[in-house]
């Protein structure tokens, strides 16, 4: 046997011993079970190949054949009862500290109103109609507009309502963590560890002044745990920056980890991580908007999934 046959069958030995010390599919089956993510309870389908950057997309919506109003209890209660385990709302601070879940940080694309609700006491925004902005047509009518009267809801009664599932609040800024840390003191509970925040630098840094309580979706440290497996995973060794952080990953794009999924959960078992799937982590966070992407899913993920259309892709999961 010459040298490049010993270095051909030392190589072919070295990748197999890698295959199987990468291989999902042998890896101990995840524990707990899939967490489908609500986003912002139920609301209307936007049609993405109309909507514009930068332009109100509620006059976008698609005709979806249901009334359900994001970021309202009715939405919230019915995105339950289609299989949601959790929910992710938006937080905005209003003028006067109340932590307010609406998805703008101005009024005149979903309501009746105008400005920005930071400019706004809690009394005036429990005035407007969030329906009344949404058009499948471009303007020329608005199915929902009446039915959203009062129907902008606080963290405080998100808490009294749904405070037992599993809530994660989207900070708009350093004001709205402080309005959300607020709320859970308003409605009498504790940030436990079902509890997690999403924001920019600053108001997650808000947050940790406040509590270091709950978790938090932090995407440069997922990106920095992740860069890190990349380069070491293949080897089985998981990055000490990994520990305590929320992997946020593309659905469909877990292929690029090394393991993924069985064995990379696996491996981090102990390193209190948690697993969070979104559409795009370099984006709008946006959850799963139709039936088909299910099937880029791993079937035994065990995680969190963030549902956009919970009305028909919550419910077309079978686990």
């Amino acid at each position: 046997m010459n040298r490049k046959q010993i270095a051909m069958g030392a190589f072919a030995a070295v990748a197999i011993l890698l295959s199987v010390m990468n291989a999902s599919w042998i890896a101990p089956q995840p524990k707990g079970s899939l967490a489908l993510i609500a986003h912002r309870g139920i609301g209307q389908p936007v049609d993405r190949s109309r909507a514009r950057p930068g332009e109100c997309d509620a006059r976008a919506i698609r005709a979806s054949g249901h009334n359900f109003i994001e970021n309202t209890q009715f939405s919230m209660q019915s995105a339950l009862r289609f299989g949601a385990r959790g929910l992710l709302l938006d937080v905005h601070a209003s003028a006067d500290g109340h932590g307010v879940v609406f998805r703008d940080a101005s009024l005149e694309c979903r309501t009746n109103g105008a400005g920005r609700i930071a400019d706004h006491p809690l009394a005036y925004l429990k005035t407007l109609d969030v329906g009344f902005g949404y058009s499948p047509d471009g303007g020329r009518t608005f199915p929902l507009r009446g039915r959203g009267y009062a129907g902008m809801m606080t963290v405080d009664e998100v808490l009294r309502n749904f405070g037992h599932l599993p809530l994660i609040f989207h900070l708009a800024d350093a004001r709205a963590a402080e309005a959300a840390v607020a709320g859970f003191a308003g409605a009498g509970r504790k940030i436990g560890p079902g509890n997690g925040f999403i924001g920019d630098a600053a108001a997650l840094a808000r947050l940790r002044q406040l509590t270091q309580e709950g978790w938090t979706l932090d995407n440069a440290a997922s990106r920095s745990c992740l860069s890190g497996y990349r380069l070491t995973g293949w080897l089985g060794i998981v990055p000490a920056r990994c520990r305590g952080v929320t992997l946020h990953i593309p659905y469909d794009g877990g292929w690029t980890l090394w393991g993924w999924p069985y064995r990379l959960i696996d491996r981090m078992e102990g390193l209190d991580v948690r697993y969070f799937l979104s559409l795009d982590p370099d984006g709008p966070l946006v959850g799963l908007e139709q039936a088909d992407q299910l099937g880029d899913v791993p079937h035994d993920y065990t995680g969190m999934l963030l549902i956009e259309d919970m009305h028909d892709v919550g419910r077309a999961v079978v686990r």
